[in-house]
Formats: structure tokens, sequence, C-alpha cells
């Protein structure tokens, strides 16, 4: 999360500020999973007032795309590929792939520019499996974004370079108890 740090000062005229860097997060499972608790913390820290973005890139049916985003909460943009379905195989249309890589250039756009504190990039690692988004790229936004960006990546097999620059790693998996 984004924290701003003021230290005082004698006299009260001048503070000293500074950001803290973000945190990279990642969440997996051996299955393809809604992560409700990742979800639940984007709700919660848009409600405290922080700007955040939540983007599905292989959910569809909606017809959303990133022109139309849907605003969860006052500080909670919800995006989703302009897709007819949802992605479950790295075969897709011509267009559908324009849709998915269309959202993915707006993403690193919109981070980049600082409009939110908090981005959840969901099924990404799916994307990358597909060979849909590169490897290389997702490593390279996540170098590029600015400092205080905490990112939260979620899906299963989460590709090993990635986990190597996480900062938390949460892997659910699935009890059967008796």
């Amino acid at each position: 999360m984004v924290s701003q740090l003021e230290a005082p000062t004698r006299g009260g005229s001048s503070t000293l500020s500074y950001s803290i860097e973000g945190l990279v997060q990642v969440f997996t499972c051996p299955h393809r999973s809604f992560f409700t608790s990742v979800m639940a913390q984007a709700l919660r820290i848009a409600g405290q007032g922080t700007p955040v973005l939540v983007v599905q890139f292989l959910k569809g049916g909606i017809g959303q795309g990133y022109q139309h985003p849907v605003q969860l909460a006052q500080h909670l943009d919800w995006l989703r590929c302009n897709l007819p379905r949802c992605i479950d195989t790295p075969e897709m249309a011509e267009a559908e792939l324009t849709a998915l890589h269309d959202l993915w250039q707006h993403t690193q756009t919109v981070v980049a520019a600082g409009q939110y504190a908090l981005v959840v990039l969901d099924e990404l690692s799916l994307a990358i499996n597909f060979g849909l988004i590169s490897e290389a790229d997702v490593l390279e936004f996540i170098q590029q974004r600015p400092r205080q960006v905490d990112l939260i990546l979620t899906g299963p097999e989460m590709p090993q370079a990635i986990l190597d620059v996480a900062d938390q790693i949460t892997e659910l998996r699935r009890t059967h108890r008796p």
C-alpha cells in the first residue's frame, strides 16, 4: 500500500516527505480460481480513498473493453477485455487478440502515468502461459512502474521469473479434510 511519511521539523516550516516503495504480490493456485481475498483487498483500499485498477485480461462477455470501465466504488475502476467470451485457450480470433493487446497497452499507459496506487492484474499468468502477453513484457512492466505503485498478479502456474521478483507470494491450496 502506498504511504506518505512526513517528518516534523523545528519551527514547523518545512517537512520531509517520501513515498514507500510499492509491493509486488502474487496470488497463485494450481487451478483457475477467482481470488475473492484479492477483490476484497481492492475494494477495502478503494473505500479508503485510494485509486485502484482491476484488470481482467481473459474475462469477457459484457462488451466492456478499456474504453468503458466499470466503477465498482468511487475509487475502483474495473476493466475487462472487449471479448464476447471468456478465454480458456491460446487460440483466439484476430479481433480477440487485438482487444487483449489493446487492454494490455492501456494498462501499461495508465500505470506509467501514475493514475492508480494499486493495480490488480487478474489471470495474468494464464495470458503469459497462453503466449498472449510476453513474460519479458510483464517483467519490464513490473520494473518500469512508478516505484510507489502496488501490484497484485493472479493466476495459476505463475512463471518462476515473476515469482522471483515478487515481494510476497500467496499460494492457495485445496485441503481435503474428512
